[in-house]
């Protein structure tokens, strides 16, 4: 096993610094995916490096070459002007970025912090979305190539996550073929989408950084880039009201709206963002396979994101007109 110093030393030697300005090591939690750790030089610089399992680790299929979209997000977020992780170096199996400043988003900001933070965060999610991409889909290249047209690229995307809960044995509270010929009911609505905006699809708080260095709560930086793809940007919306319904969020719908953000919710929008969610759950609920999870997070997902791809799920079958 390698030594999680002698790691970072030839990282940062390959990078061009020098490695024995390592003062400090810490590993940083709350990701179930990456190693990801925080290097503190000599002269008070922090940078954030984050290692791949192994090649052999149980996953789904779509946490192939993660790092690649990763990189990609904070290229992207650079040219928007959004607040996130500089890309340093990188090579197959590590990612080297610069430290953004501030913690996760907490219960501990008040409710007038809560929706100035809201209304910041939907401007620069809106500023996210003006960046487009090449084509379609993840690109990491774990589902294949990019597509030409959304509808392939996310039918791809759902029948993947799919095949990982038969090849899991998931617990999901309907049969995986039901799930599938509800969300196939509702792929019209794909075709509406005819742009590869960027997508982050990982937005809750705990990849939201909230500084306080210069007095009021700001956003530091939108952090864990690594699920991003090239899709549809009300993708978006399901992470950013996680377990929720973005529809609520009046701050955060004023911002994204006011930085030139289109927040519609007529029915092809409610097909496709029930759509999303129902993706989003279907990862959480399968993820819990291989990531080896302890009871008590079965728990809750069992009591709280299995509930929610019931109710997207139905909400495409109430939403679609009845068959004549």
């Amino acid at each position: 096993m390698v030594d999680s110093w002698e790691r970072a030393r030839h990282i940062l030697e390959a990078t061009g610094m020098d490695p024995g300005s390592l003062a400090h090591l810490t590993p940083l939690t709350g990701g179930t995916y990456n190693t990801v750790e925080e290097l503190r030089l000599t002269d008070g610089t922090r940078y954030v490096l984050k290692v791949p399992p192994a090649a052999a680790t149980p996953g789904l299929r779509h946490e192939r070459r993660l790092l690649v979209s990763e990189a990609e997000f904070y290229h992207s977020a650079a040219h928007a002007g959004v607040p996130a992780p500089r890309l340093v170096s990188m090579g197959d199996d590590f990612l080297l970025m610069t430290a953004c400043p501030g913690h996760s988003w907490d219960g501990s900001l008040t409710d007038t912090e809560q929706t100035a933070l809201r209304t910041e965060l939907g401007g620069q999610t809106a500023r996210l979305h003006r960046v487009t991409g090449p084509g379609f889909g993840y690109p990491s290249g774990a589902l294949g190539p990019l597509a030409p047209d959304w509808r392939t690229a996310f039918t791809t995307m759902f029948d993947a996550v799919l095949d990982d809960a038969r090849r899991y044995g998931a617990r999901l509270p309907r049969p995986v073929d039901a799930v599938s010929r509800t969300a196939r009911s509702a792929y019209g609505a794909l075709d509406e989408v005819t742009v590869p905006c960027l997508v982050h699809f990982d937005l809750w708080p705990g990849n939201i950084l909230v500084d306080r260095s210069a007095g009021d709560a700001r956003i530091g930086g939108l952090i864990d880039g690594e699920r991003m793809f090239w899709g549809d940007p009300l993708a978006d919306f399901v992470s950013l009201a996680l377990l929720g319904d973005i529809k609520r969020d009046e701050a955060f719908l004023a911002g994204y709206r006011e930085a030139g953000g289109r927040a519609r919710f007529d029915t092809p929008a409610l097909l496709r963002l029930a759509l999303y969610r129902a993706y989003l759950y279907l990862i959480m609920l399968t993820e819990t396979i291989p990531r080896e999870v302890g009871e008590e997070q079965e728990r809750w997902v069992q009591g709280r994101v299995a509930p929610e791809l019931v109710a997207a799920l139905d909400e495409i079958e109430e939403t679609l007109p009845a068959p004549r």
